[in-house]
């Protein structure tokens, strides 16, 4: 086999596709729709893990999260076992700043079980408020970039100030032209004078809008003495992580008593250990939408079997003449598996496009997902729909290097 064969074989495909365009276009659909899917489903995972990672990773590289449940994604809902839990306290948080010497910063996190807090100020109202009280080694943490102001002190929380910081957005929604600093702001009917804003997070934990408002933990705790759900964020020294993870199992076991042949009853949580989960569960996902996404290429690889028999059933006379001059079976046979792959390939770029426009759609639609066509999805459509080519053109590409010369000059 040459390459002047190979050539003048791809050329033929070439023109018996473009004589019967619909016919072709028909016959790919299905491939097109499956390698389509591909692209369009490794775009949006593409985007996704990107986004996700680098909200999870906003935590910083040296950031443990701990709290009753495991924080960030899960494939199955909490056990009976986790669902009795007792919460963290403030205790266990000043524990481990007293007692974890691998930890550099140590904060209670106390969140408030209200999802509709409005915040108001001169007329302007915003709500789906993050409302959190934290103390003043969660902005040594890094987890706090100011704008204007400052943040709270050790002082203003024992005192129960009431102060606040506040998120970007809110910054923007309520004091558009204005110095917000020393106003004086209602948060869910209660008032606190704004002391500082933050900057806008690359990527934030809480959503897309920067809507947090910080108050000192103590005075949180005033406003809402029944709210007791709290987490613990821990700054650990560089390079420290693993054995502040250490440190602080053993701290939180001792202080909740857990016996020693019990699993732990609180969870801690790393950004690169939820960026894992995370990704555990989009491979899952990943691989349920290429199986789905195989039907449509098995049914497009039918339809072309199909009418590569037709094809060969209506060039007959065609193959004929080509032995009678001296074709030989490898030339038949591969003049027909170029023509299925040629086919398949032309649909698998056709389904590129149509991935690619899925990608740019969704970007359209979901701003904050910032979805790309990856190398690796590209090349697996273009080489799954030829694959898809190869394979089921054997059979009639065989079909038509069995057939005798003689009965095929004769047919009609």
């Amino acid at each position: 086999m040459n390459w002047l064969a190979f050539l003048n074989a791809t050329t033929l495909a070439l023109q018996t596709i473009r004589a019967h365009k619909l016919r072709a276009f028909l016959t790919v659909l299905g491939v097109v729709m499956g390698t389509g899917t591909i692209i369009g489903v490794g775009a949006i995972l593409t985007g996704l893990d990107s986004s996700i990672t680098s909200i999870l990773q906003s935590f910083g590289p040296n950031s443990i999260i701990i709290f009753k449940f495991p924080a960030g994604f899960r494939t199955s809902a909490p056990t009976a076992e986790e669902r009795t839990r007792k919460d963290l306290t403030y205790e266990n948080a000043l524990d481990i700043n007293e007692r974890c010497r691998s930890c550099e910063d140590v904060s209670p996190m106390l969140f408030v079980d209200n999802d509709f807090i409005r915040v108001k100020y001169a007329g302007n109202d915003m709500y789906g408020v993050n409302l959190i009280g934290v103390e003043e080694a969660y902005a040594k943490g890094g987890q706090v970039d100011l704008h204007q102001g400052r943040f709270f002190t050790v002082e203003e929380n024992r005192q129960r100030a009431p102060v606040a910081v506040l998120g970007a957005d809110l910054e923007k929604g309520l004091f558009a032209n204005v110095d917000p600093v020393g106003k004086f702001v209602t948060v869910d009917g209660h008032e606190v004078q704004v002391i500082g804003t933050m900057i806008r997070p690359a990527a934030s934990f809480f959503g897309d809008q920067d809507t947090r408002v910080l108050l000192p933990f103590y005075t949180l705790h005033k406003l809402y003495p029944n709210d007791r759900e709290l987490a613990i964020v821990v700054t650990a020294k560089n390079g420290e992580v693993p054995q502040a993870l250490d440190e602080i199992r053993v701290i939180l076991r001792n202080d909740r008593r857990v016996p020693y042949d019990k699993p732990d009853n609180f969870a801690m949580s790393t950004a690169d250990q939820m960026v894992s989960d995370f990704r555990q569960i989009t491979s899952v996902t990943a691989l349920v939408m290429v199986v789905l996404s195989s039907v449509g290429l098995l049914v497009g690889g039918i339809g072309v079997m199909n009418i590569m028999l037709v094809s060969v059933t209506e060039r007959t006379k065609e193959i004929g003449v080509r032995k009678a001059i001296g074709a030989r079976r490898s030339d038949i046979v591969l003049q027909f598996l170029l023509e299925a792959v040629v086919l398949t390939g032309l649909g698998g770029l056709a389904g590129i496009l149509f991935g690619w426009v899925i990608s740019l759609l969704t970007r359209l639609i979901f701003t904050s997902l910032q979805t790309k066509v990856p190398l690796w999805a590209a090349l697996l459509g273009i080489l799954v729909s030829a694959g898809t080519g190869l394979f089921f053109g054997i059979w009639p590409a065989s079909k038509a290097a069995r057939l005798d010369p003689v009965e095929a000059l004769r047919y009609e």
